[in-house]
């Protein structure tokens, strides 16, 4: 969850180490418990893990027949990720659709064994060195690629956080979102993003639905956060502009908007679960989170989504989490 052009890395507030009013969302005992799926639509418990580092041995459940598996996860700097395990993940889930965010990179990579599994790769890489980096790989090929918001009035401030990709049922939008930055410094930025991103999704969803996904940079509810009085209106990603801008676009408009929706939590209405644990103040033993990173929906492709999960175990190769999504059918 780093800011916007200032810092690389600023994640989540000191205030969080020090707050106890609010529990973790689950007890200890939880993360003993193995994975317990429920129903089609991909409803689980997830157990609140406590791991530091990737498992040895990962285990995740087989696709489901007939679907399109798409993953999206934060690798907070490629390069670093790759010498923790990120390739050992990437096998064991084997998507159809890779997102990655915050690669940190400055150009393509060349690595024969991702061009293998994803024969058609865009990557995005920020003007700054070693800042920001959005990628999205793909076994189908896509109709279309776009890097921009058209609208957007800097595009070097665009570049390494989306990567649009249009297919034959929908678009598939890869971000890394701008952050409002510590002491909510940038804001002013973050709601220029906010303003014609969310546009520039309005009209792709007059094409075709569209998935969006990848490190949204904010925490929609009180839910998505362990801590959230202490953090309301002074952390970025969980502020009343943020909150508010977010939750107007998922309801679309009377002027020919579109509704969207959060597919994580219309699954998994009440549980708490996050995506994020910064590295200071052991907040992965802590259970110290922010779901920050997800899959927002056009409302008329949900009836597609047959699962929608937070790989909770998937902890050490980032302080990111890899959120999956299964659709019917082919993109």
């Amino acid at each position: 969850m780093a800011p916007s052009r200032t810092s690389s890395k600023r994640k989540v507030d000191d205030t969080d180490e020090s707050v106890t009013e609010e529990q973790p969302s689950q007890a200890s005992q939880s993360s003993k418990k193995a994975r317990t799926e429920h129903g089609s639509q991909g409803q689980s418990q997830n157990p609140q893990f406590t791991n530091k580092v990737l498992p040895v041995h990962i285990n995740l459940p087989a696709k489901q027949s007939g679907t399109t598996r798409i993953a999206s996860w934060n690798v907070s700097g490629l390069a670093a990720a790759e010498k923790k395990g990120f390739k050992s993940y990437v096998e064991a889930e084997d998507p159809d659709i890779l997102i990655l965010t915050e690669t940190k990179l400055n150009k393509s990579p060349d690595d024969p064994s991702l061009k293998t599994r994803f024969p058609h790769q865009y990557w995005s890489c920020a003007a700054k060195k070693g800042y920001a980096g959005t990628a999205v790989l793909s076994k189908q090929k896509p109709l279309s690629v776009d890097k921009t918001i058209p609208s957007h009035p800097d595009p070097d401030a665009v570049k390494g956080r989306i990567v649009t990709l249009e297919y034959e049922t929908c678009y598939v939008v890869g971000t890394y979102v701008v952050n409002a930055g510590q002491g909510l410094k940038t804001m002013e930025e973050k709601k220029v993003w906010n303003t014609h991103f969310f546009a520039y999704l309005h009209e792709l969803d007059k094409k075709k639905p569209v998935i969006w996904a990848g490190d949204l940079n904010v925490a929609p509810t009180a839910l998505d956060l362990a801590n959230p009085k202490p953090n309301w209106n002074k952390t970025a990603g969980y502020t009343e502009a943020e909150t508010t801008a977010f939750k107007h676009f998922l309801e679309g408009s009377s002027d020919d908007k579109g509704k969207f929706v959060d597919m994580w939590r219309k699954l998994h209405t009440d549980e708490r679960a996050y995506t994020y644990f910064s590295y200071r103040f052991n907040c992965r033993t802590k259970g110290i989170g922010w779901r920050i990173d997800g899959f927002v929906l056009s409302e008329r492709f949900e009836e597609r989504v047959k699962l929608c999960d937070i790989r909770g175990e998937i902890y050490g190769a980032s302080d990111h989490i890899p959120v999956v999504l299964e659709a019917k059918g082919q993109l």
